[in-house]
Protein backbone atom coordinates (compact mmCIF):
# COMPACT_ATOMS: atom_id res chain seq x y z
CA UNK A 1 0.00 0.00 0.00
CA UNK A 2 1.29 3.34 -1.10
CA UNK A 3 -0.46 6.52 -0.19
CA UNK A 4 0.74 9.86 -1.64
CA UNK A 5 -0.18 13.42 -0.10
CA UNK A 6 0.56 16.84 -0.92
CA UNK A 7 -1.11 18.55 2.38
CA UNK A 8 -1.85 16.80 5.16
CA UNK A 9 -3.08 12.83 6.06
CA UNK A 10 -6.35 13.03 6.73
CA UNK A 11 -7.84 16.18 4.60
CA UNK A 12 -9.50 19.40 4.83
CA UNK A 13 -11.88 17.76 7.94
CA UNK A 14 -9.57 17.68 10.88
CA UNK A 15 -7.62 19.79 10.10
CA UNK A 16 -9.20 22.80 9.01
CA UNK A 17 -12.78 21.78 8.92
CA UNK A 18 -15.03 19.55 10.46
CA UNK A 19 -13.06 19.26 13.54
CA UNK A 20 -12.16 22.41 14.93
CA UNK A 21 -15.09 24.33 13.76
CA UNK A 22 -17.06 22.00 15.85
CA UNK A 23 -15.10 22.97 18.61
CA UNK A 24 -15.95 26.81 18.18
CA UNK A 25 -18.81 26.05 17.84
CA UNK A 26 -18.94 24.04 21.30
CA UNK A 27 -17.34 27.36 22.72
CA UNK A 28 -19.82 29.50 21.70
CA UNK A 29 -22.73 27.49 22.30
CA UNK A 30 -21.36 27.05 25.91
CA UNK A 31 -21.40 30.96 25.95
CA UNK A 32 -25.18 31.28 24.45
CA UNK A 33 -26.26 28.50 27.25
CA UNK A 34 -24.62 30.66 29.89
CA UNK A 35 -26.39 33.45 28.99
CA UNK A 36 -29.56 31.86 29.22
CA UNK A 37 -29.73 31.26 32.63
CA UNK A 38 -31.35 34.92 33.45
CA UNK A 39 -35.14 33.90 33.95
CA UNK A 40 -34.39 29.83 34.21
CA UNK A 41 -32.05 29.44 36.88
CA UNK A 42 -30.81 32.20 38.55
CA UNK A 43 -28.17 35.09 37.26
CA UNK A 44 -25.37 35.05 35.27
CA UNK A 45 -22.53 36.78 33.61
CA UNK A 46 -19.77 35.65 30.95
CA UNK A 47 -17.00 37.12 29.56
CA UNK A 48 -15.78 35.78 26.27
CA UNK A 49 -12.18 34.70 25.65
CA UNK A 50 -11.08 32.72 22.79
CA UNK A 51 -7.67 31.89 23.60
CA UNK A 52 -8.64 28.58 25.12
CA UNK A 53 -10.43 28.01 21.25
CA UNK A 54 -7.59 28.91 19.34
CA UNK A 55 -5.75 26.53 21.67
CA UNK A 56 -7.48 23.31 21.86
CA UNK A 57 -7.63 23.73 17.99
CA UNK A 58 -4.03 23.89 18.27
CA UNK A 59 -3.19 21.22 20.75
CA UNK A 60 -6.17 18.88 20.46
CA UNK A 61 -7.70 18.83 17.07
CA UNK A 62 -4.60 19.77 14.63
CA UNK A 63 -1.54 19.45 16.40
CA UNK A 64 -0.55 22.97 14.86
CA UNK A 65 -1.41 21.68 11.63
CA UNK A 66 1.31 19.08 11.75
CA UNK A 67 0.07 15.52 10.50
CA UNK A 68 2.76 13.21 11.65
CA UNK A 69 1.32 11.25 14.02
CA UNK A 70 -1.27 10.47 11.22
CA UNK A 71 1.67 9.21 9.09
CA UNK A 72 3.21 7.51 11.15
CA UNK A 73 -0.14 5.44 11.89
CA UNK A 74 -0.22 4.47 8.35
CA UNK A 75 2.87 3.68 7.96
CA UNK A 76 3.08 1.29 11.38
CA UNK A 77 0.62 -0.52 9.72
CA UNK A 78 2.75 -1.82 6.29
CA UNK A 79 1.96 1.11 4.19
CA UNK A 80 4.45 3.27 2.25
CA UNK A 81 4.21 7.59 2.47
CA UNK A 82 5.35 9.57 -0.12
CA UNK A 83 4.76 13.52 0.64
CA UNK A 84 4.08 15.58 -3.03
CA UNK A 85 1.63 14.84 -6.00
CA UNK A 86 0.87 11.66 -7.43
CA UNK A 87 0.23 11.41 -11.82
CA UNK A 88 -1.47 8.99 -12.99
CA UNK A 89 0.65 8.00 -16.42
CA UNK A 90 -1.01 4.57 -17.58
CA UNK A 91 -2.53 1.78 -17.13
CA UNK A 92 -1.50 0.03 -13.75
CA UNK A 93 1.84 3.08 -13.63
CA UNK A 94 1.51 5.95 -10.85
CA UNK A 95 4.48 8.60 -10.97
CA UNK A 96 4.86 10.66 -7.56
CA UNK A 97 8.09 12.71 -6.60
CA UNK A 98 10.27 11.27 -9.31
CA UNK A 99 9.22 7.50 -8.73
CA UNK A 100 7.56 5.61 -10.60
CA UNK A 101 4.77 2.57 -9.28
CA UNK A 102 3.48 -0.54 -10.61
CA UNK A 103 -0.47 -0.77 -9.53
CA UNK A 104 -1.32 -4.57 -8.41
CA UNK A 105 -4.48 -4.05 -7.60
CA UNK A 106 -5.98 -0.38 -7.83
CA UNK A 107 -5.79 3.33 -7.51
CA UNK A 108 -8.00 5.14 -5.25
CA UNK A 109 -8.68 8.55 -5.94
CA UNK A 110 -9.39 10.53 -2.49
CA UNK A 111 -8.82 14.30 -3.78
CA UNK A 112 -11.28 15.97 -1.78
CA UNK A 113 -12.42 19.40 -2.21
CA UNK A 114 -11.90 22.61 -2.41
CA UNK A 115 -13.06 26.36 -1.83
CA UNK A 116 -15.73 27.00 -4.47
CA UNK A 117 -14.79 31.34 -5.24
CA UNK A 118 -17.23 33.36 -6.90
CA UNK A 119 -16.33 35.18 -10.02
CA UNK A 120 -16.40 38.96 -8.05
CA UNK A 121 -14.28 41.54 -9.61
CA UNK A 122 -11.59 42.46 -6.93
CA UNK A 123 -11.92 39.36 -5.27
CA UNK A 124 -8.59 37.52 -6.29
CA UNK A 125 -6.64 40.82 -5.30
CA UNK A 126 -7.60 41.15 -1.82
CA UNK A 127 -6.89 38.82 1.46
CA UNK A 128 -10.02 36.90 1.82
CA UNK A 129 -10.33 34.33 4.36
CA UNK A 130 -12.05 30.42 3.52
CA UNK A 131 -12.86 28.20 6.50
CA UNK A 132 -9.17 27.77 6.68
CA UNK A 133 -8.14 31.08 7.72
CA UNK A 134 -11.23 31.19 10.08
CA UNK A 135 -10.55 28.46 12.12
CA UNK A 136 -6.90 29.01 12.38
CA UNK A 137 -7.08 32.55 14.04
CA UNK A 138 -5.92 33.21 17.85
CA UNK A 139 -8.20 36.16 18.39
CA UNK A 140 -12.03 36.86 16.27
CA UNK A 141 -11.59 39.70 14.40
CA UNK A 142 -13.50 43.12 15.54
CA UNK A 143 -15.74 42.44 12.67
CA UNK A 144 -16.69 40.02 9.49
CA UNK A 145 -18.24 39.74 6.26
CA UNK A 146 -19.36 36.67 5.27
CA UNK A 147 -19.84 35.84 1.89
CA UNK A 148 -21.86 32.80 1.32
CA UNK A 149 -25.07 32.20 3.36
CA UNK A 150 -24.72 28.31 3.37
CA UNK A 151 -23.43 25.40 6.24
CA UNK A 152 -19.67 26.67 6.37
CA UNK A 153 -20.94 30.58 6.34
CA UNK A 154 -23.48 30.03 8.83
CA UNK A 155 -21.89 28.04 11.29
CA UNK A 156 -18.72 30.24 11.54
CA UNK A 157 -20.29 33.27 11.72
CA UNK A 158 -22.40 32.77 14.41
CA UNK A 159 -19.41 30.86 16.45
CA UNK A 160 -17.53 34.30 15.96
CA UNK A 161 -20.69 36.48 16.75
CA UNK A 162 -20.88 35.01 20.02
CA UNK A 163 -17.31 35.43 20.79
CA UNK A 164 -17.82 39.31 20.03
CA UNK A 165 -17.40 40.16 16.24
CA UNK A 166 -19.68 42.07 14.52
CA UNK A 167 -21.02 40.23 11.91
CA UNK A 168 -22.42 40.65 8.29
CA UNK A 169 -23.70 38.07 5.87
CA UNK A 170 -24.41 38.27 2.62
CA UNK A 171 -26.27 35.87 0.48
CA UNK A 172 -27.50 36.35 -3.28
CA UNK A 173 -30.36 33.77 -3.26
CA UNK A 174 -33.43 35.00 -1.52
CA UNK A 175 -33.09 33.22 2.11
CA UNK A 176 -30.19 31.50 4.31
CA UNK A 177 -29.26 27.78 3.66
CA UNK A 178 -30.99 27.93 0.09
CA UNK A 179 -30.67 24.03 -0.61
CA UNK A 180 -32.35 23.31 2.62
CA UNK A 181 -36.38 23.92 3.29
CA UNK A 182 -37.22 27.14 3.01
CA UNK A 183 -38.76 26.92 6.70
CA UNK A 184 -35.56 25.93 8.08
CA UNK A 185 -33.67 29.16 6.14
CA UNK A 186 -36.42 31.33 7.67
CA UNK A 187 -35.61 29.64 11.46
CA UNK A 188 -32.30 30.27 10.90
CA UNK A 189 -32.16 34.11 9.84
CA UNK A 190 -34.72 35.12 12.55
CA UNK A 191 -32.52 33.38 15.44
CA UNK A 192 -28.98 34.77 13.88
CA UNK A 193 -30.91 38.04 13.91
CA UNK A 194 -32.03 38.04 17.52
CA UNK A 195 -28.67 37.36 18.27
CA UNK A 196 -26.96 40.68 17.01
CA UNK A 197 -25.82 38.91 13.51
CA UNK A 198 -26.69 41.46 10.30
CA UNK A 199 -28.59 39.16 7.23
CA UNK A 200 -28.40 40.47 3.75
CA UNK A 201 -30.17 37.49 1.38
CA UNK A 202 -30.90 38.85 -2.09
CA UNK A 203 -27.92 40.30 -2.10
CA UNK A 204 -25.00 40.05 -4.92
CA UNK A 205 -21.81 41.18 -4.61
CA UNK A 206 -20.42 42.93 -6.92
CA UNK A 207 -17.20 44.22 -6.29
CA UNK A 208 -14.15 44.13 -3.74
CA UNK A 209 -11.80 46.07 -2.44
CA UNK A 210 -9.24 46.72 0.42
CA UNK A 211 -8.85 49.83 1.87
CA UNK A 212 -7.30 51.09 5.11
CA UNK A 213 -7.05 47.59 6.29
CA UNK A 214 -10.76 46.90 6.18
CA UNK A 215 -12.20 44.66 3.24
CA UNK A 216 -15.37 46.26 1.41
CA UNK A 217 -18.03 44.64 -0.55
CA UNK A 218 -20.08 46.57 -2.78
CA UNK A 219 -23.71 45.14 -2.90
CA UNK A 220 -25.74 45.43 -6.60
CA UNK A 221 -27.86 47.52 -4.43
CA UNK A 222 -25.00 50.40 -4.69
CA UNK A 223 -24.44 50.26 -0.93
CA UNK A 224 -20.78 48.94 0.46
CA UNK A 225 -20.09 47.62 3.05
CA UNK A 226 -16.88 46.97 5.56
CA UNK A 227 -15.17 44.41 7.71
CA UNK A 228 -11.92 43.56 9.21
CA UNK A 229 -11.61 40.49 7.30
CA UNK A 230 -13.87 39.02 4.68
CA UNK A 231 -14.89 34.91 4.69
CA UNK A 232 -15.51 33.82 1.21
CA UNK A 233 -17.86 30.70 2.26
CA UNK A 234 -19.56 29.70 -1.21
CA UNK A 235 -19.80 26.62 -1.32
CA UNK A 236 -16.89 23.99 -2.25
CA UNK A 237 -16.71 22.02 -5.57
CA UNK A 238 -15.24 18.16 -5.79
CA UNK A 239 -12.17 18.20 -6.94
CA UNK A 240 -12.97 15.02 -9.38
CA UNK A 241 -16.93 14.08 -8.28
CA UNK A 242 -19.51 14.83 -5.86
CA UNK A 243 -22.17 12.73 -4.28
CA UNK A 244 -25.94 13.08 -2.13
CA UNK A 245 -25.48 12.38 1.81
CA UNK A 246 -27.15 13.21 5.28
CA UNK A 247 -26.41 17.11 6.23
CA UNK A 248 -25.81 18.33 9.43
CA UNK A 249 -25.57 22.40 9.39
CA UNK A 250 -24.03 22.56 13.47
CA UNK A 251 -25.56 26.24 13.81
CA UNK A 252 -27.90 26.85 17.20
CA UNK A 253 -30.30 25.52 16.00
CA UNK A 254 -28.79 22.55 14.40
CA UNK A 255 -30.21 21.92 10.70
CA UNK A 256 -30.53 18.12 9.82
CA UNK A 257 -31.74 17.08 6.44
CA UNK A 258 -31.91 14.18 4.45
CA UNK A 259 -33.24 13.28 1.07
CA UNK A 260 -35.34 15.50 -0.87
CA UNK A 261 -36.69 18.90 -0.03
CA UNK A 262 -40.38 19.73 -0.73
CA UNK A 263 -39.24 21.35 -3.43
CA UNK A 264 -36.34 19.29 -5.23
CA UNK A 265 -39.81 16.07 -4.96
CA UNK A 266 -41.91 18.29 -6.77
CA UNK A 267 -39.01 18.74 -9.55
CA UNK A 268 -38.90 15.15 -10.15
CA UNK A 269 -42.38 14.71 -10.64
CA UNK A 270 -43.46 12.88 -7.43
CA UNK A 271 -46.56 13.05 -5.94
CA UNK A 272 -45.73 14.74 -2.60
CA UNK A 273 -47.93 16.25 0.27
CA UNK A 274 -46.29 17.40 3.90
CA UNK A 275 -46.34 17.08 7.65
CA UNK A 276 -44.76 20.07 10.11
CA UNK A 277 -44.62 20.73 13.30
CA UNK A 278 -42.81 23.80 15.68
CA UNK A 279 -40.65 22.43 18.27
CA UNK A 280 -41.43 24.98 20.90
CA UNK A 281 -45.07 23.58 20.86
CA UNK A 282 -43.73 20.33 21.99
CA UNK A 283 -43.44 18.76 25.14
CA UNK A 284 -39.92 18.93 25.39
CA UNK A 285 -39.47 22.12 23.25
CA UNK A 286 -41.58 24.05 25.94
CA UNK A 287 -39.96 22.59 29.09
CA UNK A 288 -36.53 23.46 27.26
CA UNK A 289 -37.61 27.14 27.07
CA UNK A 290 -34.82 29.60 25.94
CA UNK A 291 -33.01 28.50 22.95
CA UNK A 292 -36.08 26.23 21.87
CA UNK A 293 -36.71 27.36 18.44
CA UNK A 294 -36.69 24.57 15.98
CA UNK A 295 -39.20 22.72 13.43
CA UNK A 296 -39.30 19.13 11.95
CA UNK A 297 -41.01 19.01 8.09
CA UNK A 298 -41.68 15.76 6.59
CA UNK A 299 -41.91 15.25 2.55
CA UNK A 300 -44.20 12.09 1.61
CA UNK A 301 -43.72 10.55 -1.81
CA UNK A 302 -47.34 9.40 -1.63
CA UNK A 303 -47.38 7.41 -4.72
CA UNK A 304 -44.73 4.94 -2.48
CA UNK A 305 -46.18 5.89 0.88
CA UNK A 306 -42.75 7.19 2.35
CA UNK A 307 -40.66 9.43 3.31
CA UNK A 308 -38.95 10.93 0.16
CA UNK A 309 -36.82 13.75 2.47
CA UNK A 310 -37.38 14.81 6.10
CA UNK A 311 -35.81 18.12 8.10
CA UNK A 312 -35.00 18.30 11.69
CA UNK A 313 -33.82 22.00 13.09
CA UNK A 314 -33.89 22.52 16.64
CA UNK A 315 -32.28 21.65 19.92
CA UNK A 316 -30.20 18.42 18.92
CA UNK A 317 -31.75 18.60 15.49
CA UNK A 318 -28.45 16.50 13.91
CA UNK A 319 -29.05 13.75 16.46
CA UNK A 320 -32.92 13.72 15.90
CA UNK A 321 -31.85 13.30 12.46
CA UNK A 322 -30.43 9.81 12.72
CA UNK A 323 -34.26 8.48 13.12
CA UNK A 324 -35.57 10.23 9.76
CA UNK A 325 -32.50 8.86 8.21
CA UNK A 326 -33.33 5.37 8.89
CA UNK A 327 -36.51 6.06 7.49
CA UNK A 328 -36.07 7.51 4.08
CA UNK A 329 -33.31 5.57 3.51
CA UNK A 330 -34.99 2.03 4.43
CA UNK A 331 -38.17 3.49 2.51
CA UNK A 332 -40.07 2.26 6.05
CA UNK A 333 -43.69 2.85 5.02
CA UNK A 334 -45.19 6.64 6.65
CA UNK A 335 -47.97 4.24 8.28
CA UNK A 336 -45.34 1.97 10.48
CA UNK A 337 -43.83 4.88 11.67
CA UNK A 338 -47.36 6.52 12.80
CA UNK A 339 -47.56 3.00 14.72
CA UNK A 340 -44.07 3.68 16.46
CA UNK A 341 -43.89 4.33 19.57
CA UNK A 342 -42.19 7.84 20.62
CA UNK A 343 -40.53 7.88 24.17
CA UNK A 344 -41.77 11.52 26.51
CA UNK A 345 -40.65 13.71 26.50
CA UNK A 346 -38.07 14.10 24.19
CA UNK A 347 -37.00 16.38 21.29
CA UNK A 348 -37.60 13.55 18.79
CA UNK A 349 -41.23 13.41 19.77
CA UNK A 350 -41.88 16.50 17.20
CA UNK A 351 -41.53 13.78 14.65
CA UNK A 352 -44.96 11.80 15.41
CA UNK A 353 -46.71 15.45 15.41
CA UNK A 354 -45.20 15.75 12.01
CA UNK A 355 -46.63 12.82 10.99
CA UNK A 356 -50.26 13.96 12.25
CA UNK A 357 -49.78 16.70 10.64
CA UNK A 358 -48.96 14.95 7.62
CA UNK A 359 -52.05 12.86 7.90
CA UNK A 360 -54.46 15.87 7.93
CA UNK A 361 -53.00 17.48 4.08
Amino acid sequence: MVAVEAELVGGECPYWACIPSKMMIRAGNLLAEARRVPGMAGDSQVTPDFAPVAARIRDEATDDWNDQVAVDRFTRKGGRFVRGRALLTGPGRVEAEGEMFAVRRAVVLATGSRPQIPPVPGLEGVPYWTNRQAVSVKEPPTSLLVLGGGAIGMELAQAFARFGTAMTVVEAMERLLPTEEPEAGALLAEVLAEEGITIRTAARATAVRHVDHALRLTLDSGQEIAGQHLLVATGRRPQLAGQALPRVTFTDPEVGSVGLTEHAARVQGLRVRTGTARVPSSARGWIHKAGNQGLVKLVEDTGRGVLAGATSAGPAGGEVLFGLALAVQNEIPVERLRHMIFAYPTFHRAVEDALTDLGHH
